[in-house]
């Protein structure tokens, strides 16, 4: 990481700076922070505004790049970063989407209290790290032939609906239907498939989770009753993306744009940054592989939920139909979106990059579920596994400010190298446990990486979030049971 960044930024309100254009020569368009003063600290902390004024670099760029309040350090683009491009003279950049293609967040209901659920917690977070495979590398009992592994890399969750994981509303809850399309099998190569043949239904490591939880706070009644949220019931959080078959993916069009980009023309003050131009050949094969990677993890998370259902079955000895675990919602984070967004007074078809953000659209969007029209799109910030996640909503002036986004989580505030160092001698598992949380991990070192002090106060940031007008808070969920990679 850099040293603490010491460039100009420029205070507009409370909650969001600007760092000008003039800073560095050949920045497009400035870099806007979402942030309070607490927060900024941090993020100038690791010269993640560094970042945010090279992706203002990017040919095609529009109206600015942007940075999340959970925003930090990563590969190119920082993590809770987001950037849109024209089609016909912007670029793509492997990096700048992520490693984690469609990394994301599923929500379900159940009609089980906290009480009902306490006597039954240790068992029931056993039976689930059973059934639900994680760590890294982790393998799956769902093996996929070549045909079917490119059937998934094209139908994403549609697959796995038809092969009996899942319900028919599971799709219509699910972002894009559970299926981006353009995905091009073709153009995955042959590592990555193999790399996901086996992975489907896993977890994988680093801060992938399964957590139950329960409904501590409703702050808002027609949104939580839309969603089917009341005080004390428990929900379930699913958190993962495309496991290896994403990471390779990402992996080898890094390494095409950095071969290819320079014959474009592009100079970056930042190679991470590679890319190519979206019309380019290069930038169609890489859309292509996004998709495929993308609908994978759709499918992975779909059949996460079936494997979950079935756990809590046998624990509860009631079909999950009984108990009512249905979908909230499933949203993306890692991914590349052609969509519908005003520039300068007029409706423009960009390529919208949210790496470590996610999609908050208000409501009246076409793209929202029919029960969610009427009072926005759910977005899911799950915190750490100490404090507490939230549910919110979209708001209009998120698609007027951030082209309908914000932030995906607490953010990360050490490294996993830093945590495990500050916390060697602790025993995190009892911490948790003497909190009411119990958690089953894979790995020697998991509980240390993902210990809380290792991220951002999801509080802090979700205040943010709701005081720059981004999203809207919904409800609070308090961790119980935890699974972790």
């Amino acid at each position: 990481m850099s040293n603490e960044w010491a460039g100009p930024l420029k205070e507009i309100d409370e909650f969001k700076w600007e760092i000008p254009r003039t800073y560095k020569r050949g920045m497009r368009v400035p870099g806007i922070i979402y942030a309070d003063k607490r927060l900024l600290k941090i993020l100038t902390s690791d010269s993640t505004p560094e970042q945010v004024a090279n992706v203002a670099h990017l040919p095609g760029i529009v109206r600015a790049a942007l940075a999340m309040p959970d925003a930090h350090w990563g590969f190119g683009m920082p993590i809770g970063g987001v950037a849109a491009f024209r089609p016909e003279d912007g670029v793509i950049s492997a990096g700048a989407v992520g490693y984690d293609i469609n990394c994301g967040v599923r929500l379900v209901r159940s009609n089980l209290t906290k009480e009902e659920v306490l006597p039954v917690l240790t068992p029931l977070v056993e039976r689930l790290f059973a059934r639900v495979p994680c760590g890294l590398g982790s393998e799956g009992n769902i093996r996929l032939s070549s045909k079917d592994t490119d059937r998934v890399l094209v139908e994403g969750a549609s697959w796995a609906l038809e092969h009996g994981f899942g319900w028919p509303e599971d799709i219509s809850l699910t972002e894009q239907s559970g299926t981006l399309d353009g995905a091009d099998p073709s153009r995955v190569g042959s590592e990555a498939k193999d790399r996901g043949r086996e992975q489907l239904g896993t977890l994988g490591s680093g801060n992938h989770f399964l957590e139950v939880q329960y409904v501590e706070e409703i702050y808002d009644d027609e949104a939580a009753q839309a969603f089917g949220l009341w005080r004390d019931q428990v929900t379930i959080m699913i958190h993962c993306g495309s496991r290896g078959l994403g990471h390779q993916v990402c992996d080898d069009y890094i390494r095409i744009a950095s071969r290819t980009m320079h014959g474009y023309g592009i100079e970056l003050p930042d190679k991470q940054l590679a890319c190519v131009p979206i019309s380019s050949e290069e930038g169609k094969a890489y859309l292509g592989a996004m998709a495929a990677a993308a609908n994978f993890a759709w499918a992975n998370r779909q059949c996460i939920l079936h494997l979950t259902r079935q756990a809590m079955e046998e624990i509860f000895r009631r079909s999950a139909e009984d108990l009512d675990l249905r979908m909230i919602y499933d949203l993306a984070h890692n991914i590349a979106r052609l969509e519908e967004h005003e520039v300068e007074g007029k409706k423009t078809k960009l390529w919208v990059l949210r790496k470590g953000a996610t999609r908050a659209y208000p409501p009246g969007r076409p793209d929202i579920p029919e029960p969610y029209s009427h009072v926005g799109q759910p977005v899911l910030i799950p915190g750490d596994m100490g404090r507490c996640s939230y549910v919110l909503v979209g708001t209009e002036k998120a698609m007027k400010e951030t082209f309908g986004s914000t932030c995906h989580g607490a953010g990360r505030l050490m490294s996993r190298t830093q945590a495990v160092k500050t916390t060697r001698g602790r025993r995190i598992r009892e911490e948790l446990e003497a909190k009411g949380i119990i958690v089953r991990y894979d790995g020697k070192q998991t509980l240390h990486e993902e210990v809380s002090e290792a991220y951002k106060d999801v509080n802090q940031v979700v205040d943010v979030v709701e005081g720059a007008g981004i999203a809207k808070r919904v409800a609070k969920l308090r961790p119980m049971g935890v699974i972790k990679g």
